[in-house]
Protein backbone atom coordinates (compact mmCIF):
# COMPACT_ATOMS: atom_id res chain seq x y z
CA UNK A 1 0.00 0.00 0.00
CA UNK A 2 3.20 2.28 1.13
CA UNK A 3 4.69 1.81 -2.61
CA UNK A 4 1.34 1.75 -4.10
CA UNK A 5 0.45 5.52 -2.73
CA UNK A 6 3.64 7.10 -3.61
CA UNK A 7 3.59 5.38 -7.14
CA UNK A 8 0.13 7.45 -7.85
CA UNK A 9 1.92 10.25 -6.77
CA UNK A 10 4.44 10.06 -8.58
CA UNK A 11 2.06 8.70 -12.04
CA UNK A 12 0.49 12.10 -11.67
CA UNK A 13 3.94 14.01 -12.97
CA UNK A 14 4.05 11.55 -16.00
CA UNK A 15 0.23 11.47 -16.75
CA UNK A 16 -0.27 14.95 -17.06
CA UNK A 17 0.48 15.69 -20.47
CA UNK A 18 -1.70 13.09 -22.02
CA UNK A 19 -4.76 14.87 -19.93
CA UNK A 20 -4.62 18.01 -22.25
CA UNK A 21 -3.30 19.88 -19.49
CA UNK A 22 -0.11 22.30 -18.83
CA UNK A 23 2.54 20.82 -17.01
CA UNK A 24 3.32 21.73 -13.67
CA UNK A 25 5.86 24.22 -12.35
CA UNK A 26 9.11 22.53 -11.15
CA UNK A 27 9.16 23.48 -8.03
CA UNK A 28 5.83 22.30 -6.93
CA UNK A 29 7.11 18.72 -8.71
CA UNK A 30 9.91 18.75 -6.62
CA UNK A 31 7.97 18.78 -3.37
CA UNK A 32 5.92 16.33 -4.38
CA UNK A 33 8.56 14.15 -5.30
CA UNK A 34 10.79 14.45 -2.11
CA UNK A 35 7.79 14.43 0.02
CA UNK A 36 6.65 11.25 -1.35
CA UNK A 37 10.31 9.72 -0.76
CA UNK A 38 10.45 11.14 2.56
CA UNK A 39 7.40 10.13 3.51
CA UNK A 40 7.76 6.24 2.75
CA UNK A 41 11.08 6.55 4.66
CA UNK A 42 9.17 7.97 7.24
CA UNK A 43 6.75 4.92 7.19
CA UNK A 44 9.31 2.41 6.69
CA UNK A 45 11.14 3.89 9.70
CA UNK A 46 7.63 4.11 11.79
CA UNK A 47 6.76 0.66 11.10
CA UNK A 48 10.62 -0.64 11.87
CA UNK A 49 11.00 -2.20 8.46
CA UNK A 50 14.01 -0.04 7.57
CA UNK A 51 16.03 -0.07 11.10
CA UNK A 52 19.14 1.97 11.21
CA UNK A 53 21.33 -0.80 10.22
CA UNK A 54 19.16 -0.95 7.06
CA UNK A 55 19.19 3.38 6.51
CA UNK A 56 23.22 2.98 7.14
CA UNK A 57 23.10 0.33 4.41
CA UNK A 58 20.34 3.13 2.86
CA UNK A 59 22.76 5.86 3.11
CA UNK A 60 26.08 3.35 1.13
CA UNK A 61 24.36 1.96 -1.74
CA UNK A 62 23.13 5.95 -1.84
CA UNK A 63 27.09 6.44 -2.17
CA UNK A 64 28.55 4.00 -4.06
CA UNK A 65 25.33 5.04 -7.03
CA UNK A 66 27.06 8.18 -6.71
CA UNK A 67 30.80 7.28 -6.83
CA UNK A 68 29.78 5.33 -10.06
CA UNK A 69 27.70 8.67 -11.51
CA UNK A 70 30.64 10.85 -10.56
CA UNK A 71 32.90 8.04 -12.83
CA UNK A 72 30.99 7.57 -15.62
CA UNK A 73 28.02 10.47 -16.13
CA UNK A 74 27.17 9.37 -19.21
CA UNK A 75 28.55 6.59 -20.31
CA UNK A 76 28.00 5.13 -23.63
CA UNK A 77 24.93 6.44 -25.22
CA UNK A 78 22.34 5.87 -22.43
CA UNK A 79 23.90 3.45 -20.48
CA UNK A 80 25.54 4.32 -16.98
CA UNK A 81 26.95 2.02 -14.20
CA UNK A 82 24.64 4.11 -11.68
CA UNK A 83 21.76 1.97 -12.39
CA UNK A 84 23.71 -1.80 -11.10
CA UNK A 85 23.90 -0.99 -7.27
CA UNK A 86 19.77 0.03 -7.40
CA UNK A 87 18.65 -3.27 -9.28
CA UNK A 88 20.90 -5.60 -7.20
CA UNK A 89 19.16 -3.61 -3.30
CA UNK A 90 16.18 -3.79 -4.99
CA UNK A 91 16.20 -7.84 -5.84
CA UNK A 92 18.15 -8.57 -3.04
CA UNK A 93 16.33 -6.56 -0.07
CA UNK A 94 13.04 -5.87 -1.23
CA UNK A 95 10.57 -3.49 -3.57
CA UNK A 96 10.41 -0.26 -0.83
CA UNK A 97 14.40 -0.33 0.03
CA UNK A 98 14.66 -0.89 -3.67
CA UNK A 99 12.54 2.44 -4.07
CA UNK A 100 14.36 4.24 -1.76
CA UNK A 101 17.71 3.46 -2.97
CA UNK A 102 16.81 4.44 -6.46
CA UNK A 103 15.29 8.05 -5.29
CA UNK A 104 17.97 8.46 -2.96
CA UNK A 105 20.68 7.61 -5.18
CA UNK A 106 19.36 10.19 -7.94
CA UNK A 107 19.24 12.52 -4.80
CA UNK A 108 22.29 12.38 -3.52
CA UNK A 109 23.97 11.90 -6.66
CA UNK A 110 22.50 14.82 -8.48
CA UNK A 111 23.55 17.18 -5.71
CA UNK A 112 26.70 15.64 -5.41
CA UNK A 113 27.36 16.33 -9.77
CA UNK A 114 25.21 19.27 -10.18
CA UNK A 115 22.70 17.84 -12.05
CA UNK A 116 19.73 19.42 -9.89
CA UNK A 117 17.21 20.80 -11.98
CA UNK A 118 13.69 20.66 -13.21
CA UNK A 119 13.96 17.06 -14.47
CA UNK A 120 14.89 16.13 -10.86
CA UNK A 121 11.62 15.06 -9.46
CA UNK A 122 11.04 12.71 -12.32
CA UNK A 123 14.55 11.18 -11.98
CA UNK A 124 13.47 10.37 -8.27
CA UNK A 125 10.13 8.56 -9.30
CA UNK A 126 12.03 6.71 -12.63
CA UNK A 127 15.16 5.45 -10.59
CA UNK A 128 12.77 4.48 -7.73
CA UNK A 129 10.31 2.43 -9.85
CA UNK A 130 13.07 0.66 -10.97
CA UNK A 131 14.93 -0.49 -7.76
CA UNK A 132 10.95 -1.53 -6.87
CA UNK A 133 10.27 -3.56 -10.03
CA UNK A 134 13.94 -5.01 -9.05
CA UNK A 135 12.65 -5.94 -5.79
CA UNK A 136 9.15 -7.27 -6.74
CA UNK A 137 11.45 -9.54 -9.36
CA UNK A 138 12.99 -10.70 -6.09
CA UNK A 139 10.41 -11.61 -3.52
CA UNK A 140 9.12 -13.74 -6.88
CA UNK A 141 12.45 -15.85 -6.41
CA UNK A 142 12.90 -15.66 -3.22
CA UNK A 143 14.90 -18.71 -2.12
CA UNK A 144 15.87 -19.82 -5.65
CA UNK A 145 18.74 -18.30 -6.59
CA UNK A 146 21.53 -19.64 -9.09
CA UNK A 147 22.41 -18.31 -12.39
CA UNK A 148 18.55 -18.40 -13.45
CA UNK A 149 17.96 -15.63 -10.64
CA UNK A 150 20.44 -13.32 -12.42
CA UNK A 151 19.08 -13.82 -16.22
CA UNK A 152 15.82 -12.94 -14.61
CA UNK A 153 17.43 -9.50 -12.87
CA UNK A 154 19.45 -9.52 -16.04
CA UNK A 155 15.82 -9.28 -17.97
CA UNK A 156 14.34 -6.66 -15.37
CA UNK A 157 17.08 -4.47 -15.71
CA UNK A 158 17.16 -4.50 -19.62
CA UNK A 159 13.27 -3.67 -19.59
CA UNK A 160 14.19 -0.88 -16.73
CA UNK A 161 16.68 0.60 -19.07
CA UNK A 162 13.89 0.95 -21.79
CA UNK A 163 11.39 2.09 -19.55
CA UNK A 164 13.25 4.64 -17.46
CA UNK A 165 14.34 6.03 -21.11
CA UNK A 166 10.53 6.34 -21.84
CA UNK A 167 8.99 7.70 -18.61
CA UNK A 168 11.78 10.69 -18.79
CA UNK A 169 11.02 11.46 -22.00
CA UNK A 170 7.71 11.91 -20.88
CA UNK A 171 9.14 15.03 -19.20
CA UNK A 172 11.72 15.78 -22.31
CA UNK A 173 9.34 15.83 -25.31
CA UNK A 174 6.60 17.99 -23.08
CA UNK A 175 9.24 20.49 -22.24
CA UNK A 176 11.48 20.81 -24.63
CA UNK A 177 9.79 18.91 -28.26
CA UNK A 178 6.31 21.16 -28.82
CA UNK A 179 4.52 20.74 -31.81
CA UNK A 180 5.58 19.92 -35.24
CA UNK A 181 4.47 15.90 -36.00
CA UNK A 182 5.85 14.71 -32.98
CA UNK A 183 6.11 17.34 -30.37
CA UNK A 184 3.69 17.39 -27.88
CA UNK A 185 0.64 19.83 -28.00
CA UNK A 186 -1.41 20.76 -25.47
CA UNK A 187 -5.02 19.55 -25.80
CA UNK A 188 -4.12 16.51 -27.75
CA UNK A 189 -7.00 13.87 -26.56
CA UNK A 190 -5.26 11.01 -24.47
CA UNK A 191 -5.06 8.40 -27.41
CA UNK A 192 -3.70 10.87 -29.80
CA UNK A 193 -0.95 12.37 -27.43
CA UNK A 194 -0.16 8.42 -26.45
CA UNK A 195 0.14 7.77 -30.37
CA UNK A 196 2.41 11.37 -30.94
CA UNK A 197 4.74 10.20 -27.66
CA UNK A 198 5.26 6.42 -29.04
CA UNK A 199 6.40 7.83 -32.66
CA UNK A 200 8.43 10.63 -30.70
CA UNK A 201 10.16 7.70 -28.67
CA UNK A 202 11.03 5.68 -31.33
CA UNK A 203 12.34 7.97 -33.58
CA UNK A 204 14.47 10.13 -31.33
CA UNK A 205 15.34 7.36 -28.40
CA UNK A 206 14.86 3.25 -28.49
CA UNK A 207 18.48 3.50 -29.95
CA UNK A 208 19.90 5.48 -27.21
CA UNK A 209 18.09 3.79 -24.96
CA UNK A 210 19.24 0.31 -25.95
CA UNK A 211 22.88 1.03 -24.70
CA UNK A 212 20.99 1.22 -21.12
CA UNK A 213 19.10 -1.68 -21.76
CA UNK A 214 22.04 -3.85 -22.78
CA UNK A 215 24.64 -2.55 -20.29
CA UNK A 216 22.43 -3.35 -17.43
CA UNK A 217 21.88 -6.72 -18.43
CA UNK A 218 25.61 -7.40 -18.90
CA UNK A 219 26.40 -5.94 -15.95
CA UNK A 220 23.91 -8.01 -13.94
CA UNK A 221 25.29 -11.22 -15.72
CA UNK A 222 29.01 -10.15 -15.05
CA UNK A 223 29.01 -9.16 -11.34
CA UNK A 224 25.43 -9.18 -10.42
CA UNK A 225 25.25 -12.74 -8.53
CA UNK A 226 28.23 -11.87 -5.74
CA UNK A 227 26.50 -8.21 -4.99
CA UNK A 228 23.25 -9.89 -4.56
CA UNK A 229 24.88 -12.69 -2.44
CA UNK A 230 26.28 -10.40 -0.31
CA UNK A 231 23.29 -8.03 0.01
CA UNK A 232 21.56 -11.19 1.04
CA UNK A 233 23.54 -12.01 3.96
CA UNK A 234 23.57 -7.97 5.10
CA UNK A 235 19.93 -8.62 5.14
CA UNK A 236 19.85 -12.11 7.01
CA UNK A 237 21.98 -10.10 9.59
CA UNK A 238 19.55 -7.54 9.86
CA UNK A 239 17.08 -9.56 10.46
CA UNK A 240 18.50 -11.68 13.46
CA UNK A 241 17.15 -11.02 16.82
CA UNK A 242 18.40 -11.67 20.08
CA UNK A 243 15.56 -13.56 22.58
CA UNK A 244 16.71 -13.79 26.40
CA UNK A 245 16.20 -16.78 27.48
CA UNK A 246 13.23 -17.69 29.81
CA UNK A 247 13.71 -17.21 33.22
CA UNK A 248 12.78 -20.58 34.43
CA UNK A 249 15.53 -22.15 32.90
Amino acid sequence: MRLAAVSIVGLGLFVWPFLGLALPSSAPALAVALGAVVGLAALETGTRRLDSRGLALLAAVSALDTALRMAVVTGIGGFSPFFLPILCAGFALGPSFGFLAGALGILVSALATGGVGPWLPYQLFAAGWVGMVAGWAGLALRGRGGAASMLVLAAVGAVCGYAFGAVMDVWDWSTYFRGGDLGWVQGLAPAAALARFARFYAVTSFGYDSFRAVGNAILVIAVGAPIVAALARLRARMRLEVVPLDSAW
